[in-house]
C-alpha cells in the first residue's frame, strides 16, 4: 500500500492454496487499470464490485484506485431488481461480479448503458472475463496507488437502501484528529501491525472487511481470505496460516463455541492474539465463553456505516464489564437521547447519538442529512438503543427498529436472544414483535437448532424461567432449518417479521 512495502516476491494474501505476492498484486492491478481505461472508466467513475471474500477483490480495488475511480460494494445476494436500483442510484458505469450464473444479471442490466460487465468465474454472452482482460492488457505506467474509496449501501431496514461514502470524504476532516482517531480505533496498534496474519471472513461489500484488509496490509501484514465462513474451517485456517488477527461478528463466534469441545480443542490456536467482534451486540455470556476458550485476546468494537467506529473495549475491560461495548474511542463523543432529543444522564436508556471525525454529511445523491439524523453540533443519531454508565462505558440494548413495545413496556429482543442461545440445543435465535390485539405487539422467537438436536416450545420457555422476567418470554416459538442471515452473519429479521405485519399501517 506504499512504496516501502515488502518486496515483490513477498506474499500479501492467501486464499486456500492460492497465493498473491505484492509484485503480482501491482502488476495485475496495473493491467486491469489499463483494460478498464480502454473501456472508458476513469477518475470519479463508480464501479460496482459484486464479489465474495477472495483474492480478486484486492486486484480490482487497487486497479480502481489507480484510475481514481470509486468502488461501490454490491451484495452478491441481491436480486436483479435490488442490484439494478443501486447501479442506477450510484450512476455505476461498470460491474465486476463472480456470480455462478451472471447471465440473469446481465440481462437485467442491459438497458443501463454500462461500459463493461466483467465476470470473474463464469462466461456468458455480453460479458468479458477478468483474467482475459488482465492477460490482454499492458501494465502501463500507473502510480503505485491505494485501494479505491468505497461506497457502502445501507441494508434498507426502513425505506430504500442509501449509499454512504466511507472515510469522511464528503465532509472536511481534521488530519490530526483523524490520525489520533485511527490509532485509537486500532487499539493503538493491537488491531494490526508488522507481521500480522489476518483471517478475513467478513464480506467485502461492508465497511468492516475492506477496512480490516487495508489495515492489515498497510501495516506490513498478510491477509488470508476465506470465501465462505464455516466454524471449524476458520479454526483450521488459524492453525494452518498461523493467524494472529481475526475480525468477526457474534454469529461467527456463536457457531465456533457451539462446536463440540473436542472439535475446538483439535486445533492449535496459540498464534491468535487479536480476536475482534462487532457489527451487532455480543451477548455477555458469549464473550465470557470466548475469553475462556481463546484467552485474553477478545476485543469488542461498536460502530456504524455512517459514523465509523464509535467505542471499544479490551479483554481486561470485557472481564470487568462483560455487558459493555466499551468506552468512546479518542475524538468520539456519545450522547444518549430521549424521544424529544434531550440528553439523558448516565444510567438512562435512549437512542445513541455520536460525533466522530468521519460522520458522513449525506448519502449519495440525497443532499445533506436532515436535522433528525445529524444535528448542528455534528451528532449523528444511530438508531441504536443503549445507555452510558457513570464511568462512560456504553451498553447497547438493541436497534430502535427492533424494539418491542408491549402494553407500553419496552422489550429488547437482544436480551431475550442472549438467553435463548444459551440453551444447548439452540444454534441461533431471532426475536421480534408480532401483532397482539391487547398489547399492540408481543415477542416471538424463531430458532435454528444445533445439527441433530431437538427441542420443543415448552422446553424453550421453561429455559427462560429464572433467566428472564415473565413479560419478556416469547409468546410464540417456531423452529426453522436455518435462519436467514446476511453476509455479515446478522439475522435478517425483516424477512421474518414482515409477513406478520402485512396489510397493517404499523410495521414495527
Amino acid at each position: 500500500m506504499n512504496p516501502t512495502a515488502p518486496g515483490p516476491d513477498t506474499p500479501c494474501a492467501y486464499e486456500g492454496d492460492r497465493v498473491l505476492t505484492h509484485g503480482q498484486w501491482q502488476e495485475r492491478a496495473n493491467r486491469l487499470a489499463t483494460a478498464l481505461a480502454a473501456r472508458g472508466v476513469g477518475a470519479g467513475d463508480a464501479v460496482a464490485i459484486r464479489l465474495h471474500t477472495r483474492l480478486e477483490w484486492l486486484v480490482v480495488t487497487l486497479a480502481l484506485g489507480k484510475l481514481g475511480a470509486v468502488q461501490v460494494g454490491l451484495n452478491y445476494r441481491l436480486t436483479p431488481p435490488e442490484s439494478e436500483y443501486i447501479l442506477r442510484d450510484c450512476k455505476v458505469v461498470a460491474v465486476i461480479a463472480d456470480d455462478a450464473d451472471i447471465s440473469g444479471m446481465r440481462q437485467a442490466w442491459q438497458h443501463l448503458g454500462l461500459r463493461a460487465v466483467i465476470s470473474v468465474d463464469t462466461p456468458a454472452d455480453g460479458v468479458e472475463m477478468l483474467d482475459d482482460l488482465i492477460a490482454g492488457a499492458e501494465p502501463g505506467h500507473w502510480p503505485f496507488g491505494a485501494p479505491a474509496p468505497l461506497v457502502i449501501y445501507s441494508s434498507g431496514t426502513t425505506g430504500a437502501p442509501k449509499g454512504a461514502p466511507l472515510g469522511g470524504w464528503n465532509r472536511p476532516v481534521d488530519p490530526e484528529k483523524l490520525k489520533d482517531y485511527i490509532a485509537s480505533v486500532g487499539f493503538d496498534g493491537a488491531a494490526a501491525g508488522p507481521g500480522n496474519r489476518t483471517l478475513m471472513t467478513m464480506p467485502m461489500h461492508h465497511g468492516a472487511g475492506p477496512s480490516a484488509t487495508r489495515a492489515a496490509l498497510r501495516t506490513g501484514g498478510t491477509v488470508c481470505f476465506m470465501r465462505r465462513f464455516d466454524a471449524e474451517g476458520a479454526l483450521a485456517h488459524i492453525e494452518r496460516f498461523g493467524i494472529t488477527h481475526w475480525p468477526t461478528v457474534p454469529t461467527m463466534l456463536q457457531r465456533v463455541m457451539k462446536l463440540p469441545e473436542e472439535v475446538r480443542r483439535r486445533y492449535d490456536l496459540s498464534s491468535l492474539r487479536y480476536l475482534s467482534v462487532g457489527a451487532a451486540p455480543a451477548p455477555p455470556e458469549l464473550k465470557e465463553q470466548v475469553l475462556d476458550f481463546f484467552g485474553e485476546v477478545l476485543y469488542e468494537s461498536y460502530g456504524c456505516t455512517e459514523a465509523g467506529m464509535i467505542a471499544g473495549c479490551t479483554p481486561a475491560e470485557l472481564r470487568r464489564r462483560p455487558g459493555t461495548s466499551g468506552r468512546p474511542f479518542r475524538q468520539v463523543d456519545i450522547r444518549i437521547l430521549d424521544e424529544a432529543g434531550n440528553v439523558l444522564p448516565p444510567g438512562r436508556t435512549g437512542e445513541i447519538a455520536v460525533r466522530t471525525p468521519i460522520v458522513i454529511s449525506g448519502y449519495i445523491g440525497r443532499g445533506r442529512l436532515g436535522a433528525d439524523q445529524l444535528d448542528e453540533e455534528g451528532f449523528y443519531r444511530t438508531g441504536d438503543i443503549g445507555h452510558l454508565d457513570a464511568d462512560g462505558y456504553l451498553f447497547i440494548s438493541d436497534r430502535r427498529t427492533d424494539l418491542i413495545i408491549a402494553g407500553g413496556v419496552n422489550i429488547y429482543p437482544a436480551e431475550i436472544e442472549a438467553v435463548l442461545v444459551q440453551h444447548p440445543a439452540v444454534a441461533l435465535a431471532a426475536v421480534f414483535g408480532i401483532p397482539d390485539p391487547d398489547h399492540g405487539e408481543q415477542p416471538m422467537a424463531v430458532i435454528e437448532l444445533q445439527p441433530g438436536a431437538a427441542a420443543t416450545e415448552e422446553e424453550i420457555l421453561d429455559f427462560c424461567r429464572g433467566r428472564l422476567a415473565r413479560y419478556k418470554w416469547p409468546r410464540r416459538v417456531e423452529f426453522v432449518d436455518s435462519l436467514p442471515v446476511n453476509p455479515m452473519g446478522k439475522v435478517e429479521k425483516r424477512r421474518l417479521r414482515d409477513p406478520y405485519w402485512q396489510g397493517r399501517e404499523r410495521r414495527i
